[in-house]
């Protein structure tokens, strides 16, 4: 593939990049304007579209905390992984 195609095919990429940017922020925005509208409400339903925003509670390790107080514990139980990142400057 020849630099000149490799330059274009970055250029598009950032061009869709800032696309999908932007309709993500969009999007964000419709979201917290349906959020603000349903205030306390759990659950709304306009046309045929049903929306709601419930409460979720989930239960996480605290990693920090179990490395400041057991580092033995955390230490025997954490594993390295390496990937590769993908980056256009």
């Amino acid at each position: 593939m020849s630099n000149t195609e490799l330059t274009a095919m970055i250029r598009e990429l950032r061009e869709l990049e800032a696309l999908i940017a932007e309709a993500q922020a969009e999007a964000e925005s419709i979201k917290d304007s349906l959020k603000a509208h349903m205030g306390d409400q759990e659950e709304l339903r306009a046309g045929e579209y049903k929306v709601t925003w419930k409460p979720v509670t989930s239960s996480r390790l605290d990693g920090k905390a179990l490395r400041a107080t057991f580092p033995e514990v955390a230490a025997m139980f954490t594993k390295q992984t390496t990937t590769r990142r993908f980056v256009v400057a």
